[in-house]
């Protein structure tokens, strides 16, 4: 503002073209600036972003299903013994009550051949009794 002798200010209204360039300038500025805000709104919404994730894990998961049926062809017998041992993993509750039934089984008839032991035989068969034993086991009429 300029003041005149009297000491009254008065308004500046003529703008030189310098001042309306820029003016234009910073209003063309002003709405990229405003245009980027919106493009990172859209960017950083939970939908976009939860999108972007999925879409990104079910790529790895696909490459990740690619290597291992490519590693399966080039080496079968590898992968055919990994899955048995993983099988062997998660079986081997079952797997264990099995094999200690299968155990009990074979201590039992081991033992009822023991008791049957003591039954008559035929001459000749199995090891022969000592005389101390065959003295124990004689029955008195």
């Amino acid at each position: 503002m300029a003041g005149n002798q009297q000491g009254k200010a008065r308004p500046v209204s003529k703008e030189t073209p310098e001042m309306a360039a820029a003016g234009i300038e910073a209003e063309r500025a002003r709405a990229r600036l405003m245009e980027t805000a919106r493009e990172l709104q859209e960017r950083l919404s939970p939908a976009v972003l939860a999108q972007n994730a999925w879409e990104g894990a079910k790529s790895k998961g696909a490459d990740l299903a690619e290597d291992a049926v490519d590693a399966v062809r080039r080496r079968p017998a590898i992968a055919g013994g990994i899955a048995a041992a993983i099988a062997l993993f998660l079986a081997r509750e079952p797997l264990i009550d099995m094999a200690g039934k299968l155990a009990d089984g074979v201590t039992t008839k081991r033992k009822s051949k023991k008791a049957g032991a003591g039954s008559p035989k035929k001459a000749g068969a199995g090891p022969r009794k000592t005389d101390k034993e065959a003295k124990k086991t004689e029955t008195i009429e």
